[in-house]
């Protein structure tokens, strides 16, 4: 199985997995920004995830930018949608799906 072909498939299953739990929240509590951040930032532990994954996007962006000037990639800011619509766990993965074709070519 082709390196590429795995990347989509964990494109894939970091939008199903998250927007799952993202759908939950929102039958039970609408569109109310203020608790998501009020239970996102419930405790440390849940905090110390939120940072974390803060941080890595941050990291995900320099590193993206690079990349994508390194490889002639157009559009690197396409992936930012992603990333600030469902998450790392999407944008990641699509990036890196869209760079193993130019490393193909």
């Amino acid at each position: 199985m082709k390196l590429r072909f795995i990347y989509l498939i964990l494109a894939v299953v970091g939008f199903v997995v998250p927007y799952y739990f993202l759908i939950s929240f929102l039958r039970v509590h609408g569109f109310d920004a203020n608790e998501l951040i009020r239970q996102l930032f419930a405790n440390r532990i849940s905090t110390f995830f939120a940072v974390d994954l803060l941080l890595a996007s941050v990291i995900f962006i320099l590193f993206l930018r690079r990349e994508a000037a390194r490889y002639s990639i157009e559009h690197w800011w396409v992936y930012l949608f992603p990333l600030f619509t469902v998450g790392l766990s999407l944008a990641f993965p699509l990036y890196l799906y869209v760079r193993e074709g130019y490393l193909e070519e």
